[in-house]
């Protein structure tokens, strides 16, 4: 529960960063957007690490599912986009394959 709790506060932390780089670049927002949005990225850092796991790279792997279905989340609900099936199918294969990674059975555990 902890570890999927850290990961919807670290998704939304990163994709609340990234869209204020995003919002200056692309949709010509002051450059103040940077200043949010650069704390938000460092939150998001902070609370991937605080997932526990021996391994980063398990759990940035794992991470990357929860990661694009808030980004379609965030499409919707942000941007005003309905996600199209496509979307949908893509979301779905990730958070599968997060699950493998997450509950998959480890040798020596």
């Amino acid at each position: 529960m902890k570890t999927s709790l850290l990961f919807i506060a670290a998704a939304l932390a990163e994709i609340g960063g990234c869209f204020a780089f995003w919002a200056w670049w692309r949709l010509d927002k002051s450059a103040w957007w940077l200043l949010p949005g650069t704390g938000s990225l460092i939150v998001f850092a902070l609370l991937l690490a605080l997932v526990d796991s021996a391994a980063a790279g398990r759990t940035f792997a794992a991470y990357g599912g929860i990661y694009v279905a808030a980004s379609l989340l965030w499409l919707f609900t942000v941007e005003g986009r309905m996600p199209d099936r496509f979307d949908l199918a893509g979301g779905a294969l990730c958070l599968a394959g997060c699950g493998v990674i997450l509950f998959g059975p480890r040798a020596g555990a």
